[in-house]
């Protein structure tokens, strides 16, 4: 972070401003459907702490795999939520 205190430090926003995010589908062994959010550009993202918060929003399992967040089935439009609601500009994230 910076030497700014909390309350004017913008290193938050330029993150997240600097963030490209793709939330697709894949398919995985037996058809099973699993939506991926590829998380692409300054990551500085805690994927872990994302992922717990997603599988709590949308009931479901998931997993970290390198820069990539696997959820179990198809939750592209509510992770897109998700994202708007932690602060990601809606530019910023690609649904394909």
């Amino acid at each position: 972070m910076c030497s700014m205190p909390r309350e004017l430090c913008v290193c938050g926003s330029l993150i997240q401003d600097e963030l490209l995010i793709s939330i697709f589908n894949d398919r995985r062994k037996w058809g099973k459907v699993v939506t991926v959010m590829a998380f692409e550009g300054n990551s500085n993202v805690d994927l872990q702490d994302f992922l717990k918060k997603a599988k709590k929003k949308v009931a479901s399992g998931g997993t970290v795999r390198g820069n990539e967040v696997e959820l179990m089935g198809d939750h592209r439009l509510r992770l897109k939520k998700l994202l708007m609601d932690e602060g990601v500009p809606e530019e910023n994230i690609l649904i394909r």
